[in-house]
């Protein structure tokens, strides 16, 4: 392997310790040149050089920087503060950081500048700038990005679970005999809590680790090229559009209600919340909210905001939409309209610098509300706390306070959706095109049609390459953990087509037809809890075509070992296309959440798919873009240095009011789409 490629690697490993101690489970070392050591270790060098190099197999000398750089721009973010890209400050310093790492003349010089800077940066600042610089890099297109619990493992993990695996890693030398780490089920809160029912999808690791990912892909802040996506702003309303959807069909799952939306920030919020994880950069605990807290202006040394700010952007963003326009810095007026409208308001909400039509005007209505909340319990400073879940990528999906924030934001894009104009027929027809069966169904045997499975599966995470100052030559150290997961099923659909050779994108959704009080749903709100499960494109021949697709071929999923790989040369597929696949495929929902959790009596839902026209939907892609290895998850995180693939609007058909009263006339009235209804049994044991 290019030592340069593997030295990128390994900037990855052990976060915390410093660049000149060993990786790769002990077996490689940076040869650092004397102007790379911090001033704490510059009159030992040579000492802690000779230490770390002693029975080693590779040592990677690193060239000198033609060019120094000056950091003062990152000093007012100290190494043991906490980095959060809802914070203004932070994200400008992480903006500057990722565009001096592109703006690195080549590769040798880059990582030569990654090393040199790693110790004199905030860890978390540092990798989450070096990861974003290494996704969009064309030189560094093979260096695989870990999961983000991997790095930063106390993030995701009970505390008490580090202790017991450096005991393990310490007193048990061959990593076969070690035992996993078992992490307990339920440690944040007692079954006392209504809300505790959701902790098995609010703080599992794949879901964290895909909220962080998908922010790593599309950055508010940094450089054109890295923040100037195609459909930017639509993919940060449907990508959390759709964890809210799903979010509240888990709760009629658990018989709760769906969430109720944070309209009102002057009001108390009910739900408590206490984490019980440590920041990986101070060993704190993640503050605790009470409940009942009320929330307070902020005014602290790394940001002020004030709720009335919030509260008037909120005014402004609502009222643009109900004019039908925004305005930018010089007055023009832009029309919100059914093509552009969605992901202007996107990058307005999120409120991207460079993006926003006007954030002076319409401001940073997301990430201060984020702000706001993770401050809840020390808004001044007083008590020199740091912010909560909330203030973080990494951990704000364990909240339940963040889907109801969500759900606030969701409810403004939603409101600019329902002032569009409803469907025609035109737009939602393919004439031709019947389909007469639906099917899914698991496994190839005598499983009944149309009935889905979940339970309850116990995993092992890989922590060694997050575990600093621990072991060097551990390559193993096991988290065994308990998530939801389910039985993989295939979907076989029955469609005729009465004209040429046609291609379809196919287009599956499952929706929910009763609450938690077991009521039927009105359409309109089964539109807003469509969950997407898949979308393809499919070639129809004249006459019947029978159309199979896995649920492990998902457009919105990525596989478990995707979610949880380990770091490392040695856990790396030896086939081309597995290995590209694992390099760039780090962004994608949860395989073993795709299905909902269903109930043990059963829970109905209706399974429905559509196939539209795909000559009317077909993007045509630069022809400069090198060939993309990852596209199974791009219905949530698009396709790597390319144009969404999809010329439809994101959630096409279920985006927007339909013209009907309920799901089965919609369907009715359509040849090219149906439905049937679906069961999702939950078996409450466990498997693994």
């Amino acid at each position: 392997m290019n030592t340069d490629l593997k030295a990128l690697e390994l900037l990855f490993q052990r976060p915390l310790e410093p660049v000149f101690t060993t990786r790769d489970q002990g077996k490689t070392v940076f040869d650092l040149p004397e102007s790379f050591y911090t001033d704490r270790y510059r009159n030992n060098s040579e000492e802690v050089a000779n230490r770390f190099s002693q029975n080693v197999q590779t040592r990677i000398p690193l060239r000198e920087l033609t060019s120094v750089p000056n950091l003062d721009f990152a000093a007012k973010l100290g190494r043991k503060h906490q980095f959060s890209l809802f914070n203004s400050l932070h994200r400008e310093i992480a903006s500057q950081l990722v565009k001096l790492y592109l703006d690195a003349p080549n590769l040798q010089q880059f990582v030569s500048l990654a090393a040199y800077t790693k110790d004199r940066l905030n860890p978390v600042l540092f990798q989450y700038s070096y990861a974003v610089a290494v996704a969009h890099r064309p030189d560094t297109r093979e260096v695989p990005i870990p999961n983000i619990s991997q790095v930063f493992p106390s993030n995701f993990i009970e505390p008490s679970a580090f202790q017991d695996a450096r005991q393990e890693a310490s007193v048990v030398e061959k990593n076969g005999n070690r035992a996993p780490i078992t992490i307990p089920d339920n440690y944040t809160a007692s079954d006392r809590e209504d809300e505790q029912r959701l902790a098995y999808f609010r703080e599992d690791i794949g879901v964290n680790s895909h909220h962080w990912h998908w922010h790593l892909v599309y950055p508010a802040s940094g450089p054109a090229t890295v923040v100037n996506k195609d459909r930017r702003g639509e993919l940060f309303y449907y990508m959390h559009h759709q964890i809210l959807a799903r979010y509240n069909v888990e709760r009629f799952c658990n018989n709760l209600k769906r969430v109720l939306p944070l309209n009102n920030l002057r009001e108390e919020i009910i739900e408590g919340y206490f984490p019980k994880i440590l920041s990986s950069v101070n060993n704190r605990t993640y503050p605790a909210r009470i409940s009942n807290q009320l929330l307070r202006d902020v005014d602290r040394p790394d940001g002020s905001i004030e709720i009335s700010d919030v509260e008037r952007w909120r005014d402004r963003v609502l009222a643009a939409i109900d004019q039908g326009f925004v305005e930018d810095t010089k007055g023009t007026r832009i029309p919100l309209d059914e093509k552009r409208g969605i992901d202007i308001l996107g990058n307005l909400v999120e409120a991207a610098p460079s993006l926003s039509v006007n954030m002076q005007y319409y401001g940073n209505l997301h990430n201060q509300g984020h702000n706001i909340i993770s401050f809840a319990h020390d808004p001044d400073a007083r008590h020199l706390e740091d912010f909560g879940v909330m203030g973080d990528v990494t951990t704000a999906m364990r909240d339940p306070i963040f889907y109801r924030w969500h759900g606030f934001i969701d409810n403004v894009f939603n409101k600019h959706k329902a002032l569009l104009p409803v469907y025609t027929n035109d737009e939602l027809s393919f004439s031709g095109i019947n389909v007469t069966y639906v099917e899914a169904k698991i496994g190839a045997g005598p499983a009944r049609p149309n009935t889905l499975l979940t339970y309850w599966q116990r995993s092992t995470a890989n922590l060694a390459a997050g575990l600093d100052f621990g072991p060097v030559e551990d390559d193993t150290i096991g988290a065994n953990f308990r998530h939801l997961q389910n039985a993989p099923w295939t979907y076989t659909f029955n469609v005729t087509n009465s004209g040429a050779r046609r291609t379809a994108t196919c287009r599956i959704f499952i929706c929910p037809k009763t609450d938690e009080r077991n009521q039927p749903l009105r359409l309109e709100e089964q539109r807003l809890m469509a969950i997407e499960m898949d979308k393809f494109t499919a070639e129809l021949m004249p006459g019947e075509n029978t159309v199979r697709r896995e649920s492990t071929q998902s457009s919105v999923a990525i596989p478990f070992e995707r979610s949880f790989r380990a770091v490392g040369v040695n856990y790396q597929p030896t086939a081309a296309d597995e290995l590209a696949r694992f390099r760039f495929c780090g962004c994608g929902w949860p395989q073993h959440l795709l299905l909902p959790k269903g109930k043990p009596e059963g829970m109905l839902f209706d399974l429905f798919v559509m196939f539209s026209d795909y000559a009317n939907e077909a993007v045509a892609q630069p022809t400069n873009t090198p060939n993309d290895a990852c596209s199974t998850a791009y219905s949530f995180c698009g396709l790597k240095d390319k144009l969404y693939p999809d010329a439809r609007t994101m959630g096409f058909p279920f985006d927007r009011r339909l013209p009907n009263d309920n799901l089965t006339d919609f369907v009715g009235a359509f040849s090219n789409m149906a439905k049937t209804d679906l069961t999702i049994r939950f078996n409450d044991k466990l498997v693994g």
